[in-house]
């Protein structure tokens, strides 16, 4: 428990690093006579709604799978069981993130 947490500080401060980085690594050299263009403030918003919901999504896979293959090795007679829950919440937690991908494609594309 306490190494799932470190990871998740380590993974919050690495997407905080990224986030606040992007206005030195995309900086120009005479930014205050250009104004911002709409392609440019869309793609924070876009990034964000993928990656909040990739993050999680992929942790909760990982923990899925090695929930069920523990389960597995505990009770193989149990194994068509515990295949078909775990593909059908793998199959919900993915739906997560194809919203998100249809909400970052909407927020580039028509908004």
């Amino acid at each position: 428990m306490k190494n799932q947490k470190k990871l998740l500080v380590i993974v919050a401060i690495v997407l905080v690093v990224c986030v606040f980085s992007t206005n030195v690594a995309f900086a120009q050299e005479d930014s205050s006579n250009q104004a911002q263009t709409i392609a440019e403030a869309k793609a924070l918003p876009s990034a964000l709604a993928i990656g909040l919901a990739a993050a999680p999504a992929a942790i909760a896979m990982g923990l899925a799978i090695y929930k069920a293959t523990d389960s597995i090795s505990r009770q193989p007679e149990a194994e068509g069981s515990i295949r078909t829950t775990l593909m059908l919440g793998l199959v919900f937690i993915e739906t997560l993130v194809i919203y998100a991908l249809i909400v970052a494609i909407l927020i580039i594309f028509v908004l």
